[in-house]
């Protein structure tokens, strides 16, 4: 049998590991810190301001310079916004990964940032295989080396988790086992926050653009508005991981981006172009953004409760029923869910950072620091909209049914096809054969 390591060996290897995140293993200097560096002519333009104003002027155009690139986005489509977010999602992972490696960089662990890598490869190939492999079935199995790929995806994806999981084994050091398995999990958790919510997200989009343009929108408003309020009113603290997030900021974004997303959501689902989910189209051989409206684009009529008639008639107003989108009243749901609950993943974000004593992710975009800095709620609000469409949304989609059965062998089909003739005319749906 393998021969049992003595207790006293084993405290030996522990005395001489320091914890991680003790003093003497963080180097806050190396760590990255965000600014305010701009160009040079915008520097010289704005050397004359006090700090505060001239980083109200900084992030105000980057920030509208990333809307008119995300309403460039918008434009270019659902494939052109998968690329985007697949982008963002590995600049993410690289500020946060890169954090840990400065912290544990003076121990030249072996393989750190290698591994962290591959695993990023590994459950990117895994998730965006799953959802290409749910909407787009049908155009996969056009092609014999993808239809492989399909059939055994899964497998693949543990086989080369598996690889991964044997590479860290065997980088193990001795006298540093608690900093590599510290980690070890820092990159499954990375992995976790960014790339399975960044998963989601790409599941909102394929679902139709509605689903990805107002969330992110919502918590763009949110972010300003509570930056603007914060800004010309703010006095009371709201919470202190951070200082300067104030209460009226706090409330004036919330009501703010309840309108917004009011107004927002009906300006949208006026247009087929948001509101259809992305198919594959066989006929065409193509894909396409042509659908019959779920029911929550469609105008609905409500009967309004007996309280409400009667608060209205005291204005002169008589009103039983109303006629909205649906989607307009879920859309309230998001927008709370954005204004309420949203901005804690900025301060789970700011606890973060807190904790290695870090201004921000990075110093990507001027006046707001790193990718990551401005998607922290973002991913938040993504999962809360994956989990709320498929909770209170979500119907039986006739088209993916019908890629489902198309992609099975021909006897299959028509066994399928006998069998549903069959039920449809027991229940007397369509009729039934009376040839003699």
């Amino acid at each position: 049998s393998k021969p049992q390591e003595s207790q006293e060996q084993i405290q030996g290897e522990e005395e001489e590991e320091e914890l991680p995140g003790s003093p003497h293993t963080i180097n806050t200097a190396e760590l990255p810190q965000g600014s305010d560096k701009t160009t040079e002519a915008l520097d010289n333009a704005l050397k004359d301001l006090t700090p505060r104003w001239r980083n109200w002027i900084i992030r105000g155009i980057f920030t509208w310079l990333m809307i008119f690139l995300f309403a460039f986005l918008i434009y270019l489509g659902p494939l052109a916004l998968v690329l985007v977010i697949f982008a963002i999602q590995i600049k993410c992972f690289h500020e946060i990964i890169t954090i840990g490696y400065m912290v544990y960089k003076s121990f030249d662990l072996p393989w750190f940032r290698t591994l962290s890598w591959y695993f990023l490869f590994t459950s990117n190939y895994f998730f965006y295989g799953e959802s290409l492999i749910q909407y787009f079935s049908l155009l996969l199995h056009k092609q014999e080396l993808l239809r492989l790929l399909v059939q055994y995806h899964r497998f693949i994806s543990f086989s080369l988790y598996i690889a991964g999981f044997v590479g860290f084994v065997f980088s193990l050091v001795k006298k540093h086992y608690l900093k590599q398995f510290t980690l070890f999990g820092w990159t499954h958790v990375t992995l976790l926050i960014v790339v399975t919510q960044s998963h989601l997200i790409i599941h909102n989009v394929f679902e139709g653009l509605v689903w990805l343009l107002v969330p992110v929108s919502m918590i763009i408003c949110n972010d300003i508005m509570a930056y603007m309020f914060g800004f010309f009113f703010g006095k009371t603290p709201l919470i202190k991981l951070s200082p300067k997030k104030t209460w009226e900021g706090f409330i004036g974004g919330a009501l703010s981006t309840v309108l917004f997303g009011f107004l927002l959501s009906y300006a949208l689902v006026q247009y087929d172009y948001f509101v259809c989910p992305i198919s594959y189209d066989e006929a065409r051989d193509t894909l396409s953004m042509e659908c019959e409206r779920h029911p929550v684009f469609i105008l609905t009529e409500y009967t309004l409760p007996g309280v409400w008639q009667k608060l209205l008639l005291l204005i002169g107003i008589s009103l039983k029923t109303v006629r909205v989108y649906p989607f307009i009243l879920h859309s309230i749901s998001m927008s709370m869910f954005a204004s309420v609950i949203g901005p804690f993943g900025g301060f789970f974000a700011s606890g973060f950072k807190r904790a290695f004593k870090i201004k921000d992710f990075g110093d990507t975009i001027p006046g707001h620091g790193g990718i990551m800095d401005r998607f922290d709620c973002q991913f938040l609000m993504a999962t809360f909209v994956h989990v709320y469409y498929a909770s209170f949304i979500r119907a039986p989609n006739a088209a993916k049914i019908v890629q489902s059965v198309l992609i099975l062998p021909p006897e299959e089909q028509l066994y399928v096809f006998n069998t549903l003739r069959d039920k449809l005319t027991a229940r007397g749906i369509l009729p039934g054969n009376t040839a003699g």
